[in-house]
């Protein structure tokens, strides 16, 4: 290819990562009505490719430009950590919004100071998130939770529902930090340290609507017009995420129903333990036994409670977090997909006319550098992404079974010593054990 070599060396923890110099493309502009927050699942980008299409990139750059797997952090060597806490209620005459804290130490030289502290709001976290897709589109951005889709009139200011988003957003932000393309992002670092004023300024830098029009366009075309020669590792790669969707979407449903059918059993269980304390009023000769089933069905209550509890704040939002996950995947595939396309039209154009066969031979040579550094970065994202996901489903599994055998553990404990107190009454009072 003949597109020269532009690239830059930025530092990520003890390690270095190759990335071209003008990747950033066109910048995602949030509308300020984001700031409502009607709730939309939805909150990826357009899937038309937005590198810059005056980006130069050799194949000798890109050979070891995404060494993802040799550059993972650990504890020792990580150097920046963020941290998402203190959510904040505003309101004003148009607007009932959260802010959270969002504090960030690190050693990196490119910081001026070791330790920020700023407030963010969703739209901010939007915001980051449409920047990282739009300068690397075909590498995967960490979901953001999901807008809260409003039924009848949910309250959406809620403690569980702050403490769930403040926990993801939390999340996000560590995703990113331990990226080591997006943690050295200009945007990444004027998120952790601007004021707000400075950040609403920089937000604004922007393409217009038109030239953003022209994107979703190009997008739309590249999808009605898909692409020819789709390597087999990308084919792969989409069946691989349709495979996955379905199921972790199967396995979120699934889980979802049973916390609820848990809740109605708790819900009964409730009623219970004060029905067998009542009954033991009018019964002379049963009442301990049925005091004893009283204090039996509380404590299994309390237990449950947990149990129910547990799921919800560590099962469910992983498996949800992972049904993004796979919305995302799908996305980047489907950019990378239009980077091709846009390729694959250009040679056919050169092919086909005579004039001006010279700048245009200059372009195609960039979009094929663009589609080989989309190729790349891709291929290398996804090995990591994979990892990550292993990581994060295995631990919730594990977490979740360990929970499960204590929570049966302790209610088998409590029947049991029930029934052991009963044994002991009946052999106190020369009956039959019926053990």
């Amino acid at each position: 290819m003949s597109g020269s070599v532009v690239d830059n060396t930025v530092s990520s923890g003890n390690s270095s990562v190759a990335i071209p110099t003008d990747i950033s493309g066109q910048i995602l502009d949030i509308d300020e009505d984001d700031d409502l927050e009607v709730f939309s699942k939805d909150t990826t980008l357009s899937d038309g490719s937005s590198l810059n299409a005056s980006m130069q990139t050799s194949s000798a750059s890109m050979i070891n430009q995404y060494k993802f797997e040799e550059e993972e952090e650990d504890a020792d060597t990580k150097d920046i950590f963020v941290t998402v806490d203190n959510p904040e209620s505003h309101v004003t005459a148009i607007e009932t919004y959260i802010t959270y804290r969002v504090e960030t130490k690190t050693t990196r030289s490119e910081f001026d100071s070791s330790e920020f502290e700023v407030r963010r709001r969703y739209q901010d976290f939007l915001w980051l998130k449409g920047r990282l897709e739009e300068a690397h589109p075909t590498l995967i951005v960490h979901p953001l939770p999901e807008k809260f889709v409003m039924k009848g009139m949910v309250e959406r200011f809620n403690e569980d529902f702050i403490e769930t988003r403040r926990s993801a957003l939390h999340k996000f932000l560590n995703k990113i930090a331990e990226h080591p393309i997006f943690s050295s992002s200009e945007d990444f670092k004027i998120f952790l340290t601007a004021g707000s004023g400075e950040l609403t300024s920089h937000k604004k830098q922007g393409p217009g609507f038109l030239s953003r029009m022209g994107e979703t366009v190009k997008a739309v075309a590249a999808a009605v017009r898909g692409v020819r020669g789709r390597p087999q590792e990308f084919t792969d790669m989409q069946e691989y995420a349709e495979a996955f969707s379905q199921k972790i979407s199967s396995i979120d449903k699934v889980t979802q129903r049973i916390v609820r059918e848990q809740k109605e059993y708790l819900e009964e269980l409730k009623e219970c333990g004060p029905t067998y304390a009542l009954w033991s009023q009018s019964e002379e000769e049963l009442a301990e036994p049925l005091k004893n089933v009283a204090g039996c069905v509380d404590k299994c209550c309390k237990e449950t409670e947990e149990q129910v509890k547990h799921l919800n704040d560590h099962l469910i939002p992983v498996l949800h977090e992972y049904v993004l996950c796979a919305d995302t995947l799908k996305a980047v595939l489907r950019r990378r997909d239009n980077i091709q396309a846009d390729f694959e039209v250009k040679t056919e154009a050169l092919a086909t006319k005579k004039a001006d066969r010279d700048a245009m031979r200059d372009e195609l040579d960039k979009v094929e550098d663009r589609l080989e550094w989309a190729n790349n970065a891709l291929k290398s994202d996804w090995t990591r992404w994979q990892k990550g996901m292993r990581t994060d489903l295995r631990s919730a599994f594990n977490d979740t079974a360990e929970r499960n055998v204590s929570y049966y553990e302790k209610c088998l404990a409590v029947w049991e010593s029930f029934l052991q107190s009963q044994r002991t009454d009946a052999e106190g009072n020369g009956n039959v054990d019926f053990s």
